[in-house]
């Protein structure tokens, strides 16, 4: 009897020690669960890290977008250098009665434009280049009234002094030397200006001296909006109030021989130019239109103007084809008068007495007028009269 304790007692512990074995299988060792909690934490860090990593390069892609932003959002020089082909700026003055004027647009080419102003008073003819970063001016010359090419100038000397418009950075402080020993910085930006146009956002660009100074309002894509001038309580302001499409219209005097051989009539014709118009072609073009009947031709019909311009010594120099003597076909007086109708169009309209005229770049000569090399025609205009009257 005492056998049946004894087996049930065995068959109890060996149930007992079989769970144990059981239970232990699903249950990882106390080590095994420490490596793999490690493991899970290091991945959070690394998860943890790239998500910073990933963040901070976010952060930086994203102040490096603003920096670009910037960067392409700041308006350069060019923006207040625009393309004004065939525009008129009309600008309405206060405080002087030469503060209104028109301005337009001669040449323009290679980031040089060659600018025309009136008040009604004069005309002051600008060059005005692009270059380094800075706008400058590279001709400023008053009582010019012909349109003579001028954008080939080359930059001022280093005896001349270089007037800066505007130079870079755009931004309020930067500041410069400028003509007359003035200064000249940009005074501020963003700044609102309205005019008969519409309103701008501008750059103030001022320019001061012991007694006065100026202040000059630039919009981008349009150039200058407003200027105003002030000095010990008087102020001068010009303000854009136009916008238009345009041309220039000269009125140049035209000379011609008479049938009868003795004299000149002359006709006033308006010439019109657009921008980048070739003078000598212009003035040629209308020269070949005669005016009636009881006028001989100066340029025939396959004559051309080869070159004309203006000198440094004040002279104007015209060179044209062999057309003019070779199908001129007249007699020695008349030639004289269709060679001295040609001298006082061109001297007339570049306002000069004497005319180097030359054929192919030779000196004039026919059987009946000898010019030697150098020696120039001179204007006379005693003989003429208004082919109207």
């Amino acid at each position: 009897m005492k056998k049946i304790p004894i087996l049930f007692s065995l068959l109890l512990l060996g149930l007992i020690l079989s769970s144990c074995r059981f239970f232990n299988e699903d249950t990882p060792p106390v080590n095994e669960s420490v490596s793999s909690q490690k493991e899970m934490n290091s991945r959070s860090k690394k998860s943890t890290s790239s998500n910073e990593m990933s963040s901070s390069s976010n952060d930086e892609r994203s102040a490096s977008s603003d920096t670009a932003k910037e960067t392409t959002t700041e308006n350069q020089v060019a923006d207040y250098f625009p393309e004004t082909a065939n525009k008129q700026y009309v600008y309405v003055g206060e405080g002087n009665e030469y503060a209104s004027y028109n301005v337009f647009t001669d040449y323009e080419a290679n980031n040089r434009k060659q600018t025309r102003t009136n008040n009604g008073g004069t005309e002051v003819v600008k060059v005005l280049a692009l270059e380094e970063n800075q706008l400058i001016v590279l001709l400023n010359q008053g009582e010019i009234y012909t349109r003579e090419n001028c954008l080939e100038r080359q930059t001022t000397n280093e005896n001349e002094e270089i007037e800066i418009l505007i130079k870079k950075p755009i931004k309020a402080g930067t500041s410069w030397e400028t003509i007359g020993e003035r200064t000249r910085s940009i005074t501020a930006i963003n700044v609102s200006v309205t005019t008969p146009v519409g309103t701008f956002e501008t750059i103030e660009v001022t320019t001061e001296g012991t007694e006065d100074k100026e202040m000059a309002y630039y919009a981008p894509n349009i150039g200058l909006v407003k200027s105003v001038f002030a000095s010990e309580g008087y102020n001068v302001t010009s303000t854009l109030s136009e916008i238009k499409d345009a041309s220039l219209v000269q009125i140049i005097r035209f000379y011609y021989p008479e049938s009868d051989g003795e004299t000149m009539s002359f006709v006033d014709k308006k010439v019109t130019f657009k921008t980048n118009d070739v003078t000598r072609k212009k003035i040629e073009e209308a020269y070949k239109e005669v005016p009636n009947d009881k006028v001989g031709n100066v340029l025939s019909k396959n004559a051309k103007i080869l070159s004309l311009y203006l000198n440094k010594d004040g002279h104007v120099y015209v060179d044209v084809s062999k057309e003019l003597t070779s199908e001129m076909n007249a007699g020695s007086a008349f030639e004289t008068l269709i060679i001295q109708s040609l001298v006082n169009t061109i001297g007339g309209y570049y306002y000069t007495n004497e005319v180097y005229l030359t054929v192919e770049g030779k000196p004039y000569s026919t059987g009946h007028i000898q010019m030697k090399k150098g020696e120039p025609f001179i204007v006379d205009t005693k003989s003429s009269h208004d082919l109207q009257k």
